[in-house]
């Protein structure tokens, strides 16, 4: 590994992922280094299918399918050991020194497909494997940067990914419908009486924030069983997991709490309510507050 490679991964998280560099600063050196790593190739990969970069668009036209099969190549080419640039080299060191089953990484590339072929959710099951295969594997290739191995606490560090992502989509239903995209499940839509989302539509707000709770009361289930894996963490990796829970969860307590209103812009955390939220994970885990375990009958079943 060249200093490139890491100096590039942490340049890459300050810019595009806050809430992670921050949260990530409590793990061992070695660990975060490899932590950082990976989340720079996942930042990467997902500015590649968007044509973004740090999460901001470029403006450049773009044909996301080929891009898509770039990605893959480029990236099947750094796991068998020809990396073409930093971001690439680093994700194959990690995989490597961590044993990370190949099959992840292809499993998160099929998530960004779903995004190319412009999916349809259909309903809650339908959007729960596109949440594992763009956030739960991620937690489930983290967890095994931490050491875990234990199928257990792997299955709720892919919980964690999921309530991450249904958060996200949540906060981002009138960013997503404005580049044509629509997550929210159709049947829940529906229910709503809506057909379709018009991102320029006020009159849409309270309908679609209806939707956005079900997705919120989706993801505190998520929440609860992570926190049962994060318990069987050692305490350094289980402080970096929790203070991230809190800052991600955070999100959604304010969508429920501004309603449509907050679409108005992006909801976000400022790097006060981070730092308490993160001293906030210390209790959970520093003292040891082992929270009541999860039954996980009933919740979604990684591949």
């Amino acid at each position: 590994m060249t200093d490139a490679t890491l100096d590039q991964a942490r340049q890459s998280i300050a810019v595009g992922s806050k809430s992670f560099a921050m949260a990530s600063r409590f793990l061992p050196s070695g660990m975060h280094d490899d932590c950082v790593m990976l989340y720079a190739w996942c930042r990467h990969a997902d500015d590649v299918i968007d044509g973004q970069e740090a999460g901001f668009a470029t403006g450049a036209a773009h044909d996301p399918a080929a891009r898509l099969a770039e990605l893959r190549d480029l990236t099947h080419r750094a796991l068998a050991g020809q990396p073409s640039a930093p971001v690439y080299a680093g994700l194959a060191r990690v995989v490597a020194a961590r044993d990370i089953p190949h099959r992840h990484v292809d499993e998160l590339l099929n998530g960004f497909a779903m995004d190319v072929e412009g999916r349809v959710y259909r309903d809650m099951t339908d959007l729960l494997d596109y949440c594992y295969h763009v956030a739960g594997v991620v937690g489930v290739m983290m967890a095994r940067i931490m050491g875990v191995r234990d199928d257990g606490v792997l299955d709720r560090a892919s919980d964690l990914g999921l309530a991450f992502q249904l958060t996200n989509i949540a906060r981002d239903v009138i960013d997503d419908a404005r580049i044509g995209r629509t997550y929210l499940p159709r049947d829940l839509l529906r229910s709503e009486g809506l057909k379709r989302i018009d991102p320029d539509d006020p009159g849409q707000r309270p309908a679609l924030h209806r939707v956005a709770l079900r997705l919120l009361d989706q993801a505190e289930i998520y929440y609860r069983s992570a926190d049962t894996g994060i318990a069987a963490l050692p305490r350094r990796p289980a402080l970096a997991i929790a203070a991230a829970r809190n800052i991600y969860r955070q999100i959604g307590v304010k969508l429920r709490a501004q309603g449509p209103d907050a679409w108005a812009g992006r909801l976000s955390t400022t790097r006060g309510e981070k730092l308490r939220l993160a001293a906030r994970a210390v209790g959970s885990t520093i003292l040891r507050r082992r929270p009541r375990a999860i039954d996980r009958s009933g919740l979604y079943i990684r591949p």
